[in-house]
Parts: C-alpha cells; structure tokens; sequence
C-alpha cells in the first residue's frame, strides 16, 4: 500500500515502547495544585477568586482578557491559599491561583451534562466549547472557539483530526485513540457540525496499526468520516504537512490552514469535547506521557491541571538518575526545563527526562555546506541561510529567506552534522521579524494620526 506523505522530513528513532503498551494511569491531585492564569496562546486571564476563597472543582477561576483566550477552571476542590506571581513551564513568571486540596473533590453546583451532539446547535456547540475553556492539546494551546470560527471569508470543507504523534517518545495520543476511541469519533463529528463541514479526516502514522484498527472499527457508520494512514516520518503531525497529505493542497506562504480549506485539531482535543457534553467537566485534566532513561517507571498519566511537574514524576515512581535535562513536550519541538517545581498545564504532553548520554547535542562546528537541512525541510526553506543571516543579526535578510514560514519543527538541526544552532537562530530570527513588523506598524499608526490633525 502506497502511504501518504510530503516532501522532506526526518527518521529519528522512535523510542515510543516503553510506553506505547502502558494502559493510561489516573493520579490523584496532590496537597497543593498551582494553576496558571495564561495556559494558551494569546491574552491571559484575570483571577475570578481572591484569598481564602473556597473553590470546587470545575469552577470558573479565571477570566479571559481578549478574544484569542481561553477561561480556566479549577481542578479541585478546596480553599485558595494565594493568587501570585510563580515560575512556570515557559521560564518566566505568570500570575497562578494556589489551592490547597481538600482531597474531597467536591463538583461545583453549575456543572452537568450539556447535551448530546444531535440535540445541541452548533451555535450552543461552539459556546460550549469555549465555555469549557478548551484548547490546542497537542501542544500549541490555540484557544479551539477561534480556530473553530473561521474569518467569513474563508471556504473550509475538511477537518483533520491529528493522531500522528509523529515526535519521537511520546505516546499520549496513542492510549488515547485506543481507549477513548468513540470519544475522539464524536469530538469530530461535533467539530464538524460547529463548522458545517461535511468531510472529516483522522490522521495516523502506520506505526500504530492499532489505532487505525479501532478508529476505522468505530467511523465504519459514518460515511464522511475517512481514516488516513500515514507514512511514518517526523514532521508528519505538522499543520501544513497533515493538510497537504490528506487533501492534496498546499497552505500558501505566510497562510493559514484555512486559507487551503482546512482546520486541523489533535485527536485530545476532539476528545475533549466529547468527554465535556457527556459529564459537563470543562478541561482540568489530560493524558502526558513520562518517560526517558532516567524515569524509574515510564508511563502515560492522567494529571489534573496546575499539579508541579515534580509532583507528576514523583507520582509516577520518580527517577532512578539525577536527569541531564527534563523536556516539556517532545525532544524536537519541546521546551527545556530549568526548573521542574512548575506547574504542568493544558498543553503539557509529555515529560522527557534525559540521562547524561540521551541529552548529549555534540559540539558546534563550521557549516561544511551539504545541504542536508534544505533537503529535510518540510516548509522548502534553506535553514543554514535563515541562521547565517541571524547570526549577523540581519533579520530583513533573514526575513527575504522566509524565516516566518518556519514551523519550527526542528529537522535541520537534527540533520545537520556540524551540530549548528539552526532552529535556535530561527526562532531568534521569526522574534525579531515580528517586532519589526510591530514597530513599522506604529510608526505607520502614528504617522497616519499625524497628518489626520
């Protein structure tokens, strides 16, 4: 059988059986959970509850300040010991209620069942859905309302289900697809009638025969629902290349998904909503794999929201080495810890802990010019030149080479023999572009504002 896939791309080693067969553990909270203000992309949130409040489970406890935003709610019951600033997972410091858990897990009085898919409107389906505070679970943490509520102008007639899992280690969404198959089936099929598509599509790599076993068992009785098998290869997950390879069109140059006729969400993000109609619990908890040479027992856990990463591998049987590193996410796209007392949030998949010899990058050398990076690239770029320029901090340079259309996945400094910074400098590069855009942005503003006295 001829699989579907794109162009460029990377093998890394799997390192997925350790923790592929590992039934999903549920743990308990522990004493003290600690939950973030910000836990998507775009605007924070303001606290609803003050110290000493008494809070219960599944209860608004924070308010979004924009429309890119998403609300938060309480993971247990108890009372509010402190609403403060603390260090999280992104290495600065967020405003984080403190709660001290009573242990009784007592439900706040509004949450009940909303409803099934066939009796809800998709209007009501869409206000639950930001309602329930949900966002991007693979890792990105878009508020989903607004990627489920396209600009009017844009045409999309296919929704893509992401079960690529595609980084090396993890193995979250893998239990998920196995054990709450029909919950990531009805996900879409909600999905799809909030957006009045008609095609759906779950993407899979085929190295999890087993999923696409129970996920086409379970969308046999739903004709417009398609199960993609995927060639196994890294970036295969990615929004642009998960779109190119199931519909056949490609997302144009600095563009949007929807700009080919597409949304794409992870399949725990589907899930979710179907899990949340069903018992009416907003997202307080989620599936995280831990794992690496230095984890005494690796695991897939369910964790409620704001529980410290500490407490999470402590739960889980705790190392069996001090750790050279600690990942939050996946080894190619996630992010380094410097501290594991921080709270783990929404978009917390996975935690990576290295040993000395599985955290070794080798030593940076000169670029010997082979071109490997340009040849594994998903997005067509030429990454040495994006990171030569940055390093020169020519960022308009930088910027003619494409910088923005990075997706950041990591191939070419994976691929690269001389061990050189690329994705790094690139990230640097896309930082400093944007701040450009916004300061000729106001300039212009105030030029306009101006010459309109």
């Amino acid at each position: 059988m001829q699989l579907t896939t794109f162009r460029g791309g990377i093998h890394p080693k799997h390192n997925k059986s350790t923790t592929e067969h590992s039934a999903i553990e549920y743990l308990d909270a522990p004493d003290k959970v600690y939950i973030p203000l910000i836990q998507n992309i775009g605007a924070p949130c303001s606290s609803l509850v003050k110290k000493n409040d008494i809070v219960k489970v599944g209860q608004k406890i924070g308010e979004p300040l924009g429309f890119v935003s998403a609300p938060i709610h309480s993971s247990v019951s108890g009372k509010v010991i402190d609403v403060k600033k603390i260090l999280v997972n992104t290495g600065e410091k967020a405003d984080c209620v403190i709660i001290e858990n009573d242990k009784e897990y007592t439900i706040h009085e509004d949450i009940k069942p909303y409803g099934t898919i066939e009796e809800l409107s998709k209007e009501r389906l869409l206000e639950i859905v930001k309602e329930i505070g949900l966002v991007g679970m693979g890792g990105a943490t878009f508020p989903t309302h607004v990627k489920l509520n396209p600009p009017k102008d844009k045409v999309v007639d296919a929704i893509i289900l992401n079960g690529a899992e595609c980084e090396p280690y993890l193995t979250a969404d893998h239990r998920l697809m196995l054990e709450q198959t029909k919950d990531v089936v009805d996900g879409l099929r909600a999905i799809l009638k909030i957006t009045s598509v008609e095609n759906g599509y779950i993407g899979i790599e085929d190295n999890k025969p087993d999923c696409i076993e129970a996920i086409k068992k379970e969308v046999e009785k739903y004709p417009n629902i398609k199960v993609v098998t995927l060639k196994t290869k890294y970036p295969q997950g990615a929004e642009k290349q998960l779109i190119n390879v199931c519909t056949g069109r490609e997302v144009p140059s600095g563009g949007l998904p929807a700009d080919a006729g597409a949304i794409v969400d992870n399949v725990a993000t589907a899930a979710q909503i179907a899990k949340s109609l069903r018992t009416g619990l907003p997202l307080i908890e989620r599936i995280c794999t831990v794992t690496g040479g230095a984890i005494a027992n690796p695991k897939n856990v369910m964790f409620k929201i704001g529980t410290l990463y500490s407490d999470i591998v402590e739960m889980t049987g705790g190392f069996k080495e001090d750790p050279a590193k600690v990942i939050s996410g996946g080894p190619m796209m996630g992010v380094a810890l410097a501290n594991i007392n921080v709270p783990a949030n929404k978009g917390t998949s996975g935690i990576l802990c290295f040993t000395q010899k599985e955290a070794e990058i080798g030593e940076t050398q000169n670029c010997i010019r082979c071109a490997k990076c340009v040849g594994v690239c998903p997005a067509g770029l030429e990454p040495i030149y994006i990171s030569a320029h940055t390093l020169k901090d020519n960022f308009e340079k930088a910027e003619e080479y494409r910088a923005l259309d990075c997706i950041e996945c990591g191939s070419c400094s994976f691929i690269c023999p001389s061990k050189r910074p690329l994705l790094q400098s690139i990230r640097v590069a896309k930082r400093e572009i944007m701040a450009m855009r916004r300061k000729a942005q106001e300039k212009a503003k105030a030029e306009a504002e101006k010459n309109a006295k």
